[in-house]
């Protein structure tokens, strides 16, 4: 079971697989079982945000143990969160923990 960090800026926490692309964080979930799926939501301009993410998971159904929504931006936390409040298990445990920026 792996952790899994989405972001393309910040630096990736100790203990976690770091992917910078929606594309690439798809084929990692979807391919191993995900004990933790930390999650922001911009990735770079006119690039799949982190909201992809969070709809092949519930197109899928296919859930870590526990997501945690990382992201700076008000708005892309609150799409993610409302789309993953409406459809993730009950078992599945949802944190929102924003991070800032450290450019």
């Amino acid at each position: 079971m792996i952790n899994v960090y989405l972001d393309d800026l910040r630096p990736c926490p100790k203990g976690y697989k770091y992917v910078q692309t929606a594309d690439e964080c798809i084929k990692l979930i979807s391919k191993n079982s995900v004990n933790v799926l930390s999650l922001d939501h911009d990735l770079g301009f006119g690039k799949p945000s982190g909201y992809e993410v969070v709809k092949y998971m519930v197109q899928n159904r296919t859930y870590p143990k526990k997501i945690v929504i990382h992201s700076a931006n008000p708005f892309g936390r609150f799409r993610m969160l409302r789309l993953l409040i409406k459809h993730k298990p009950r078992k599945v445990i949802l944190l929102v923990r924003p991070e800032p920026l450290y450019i």
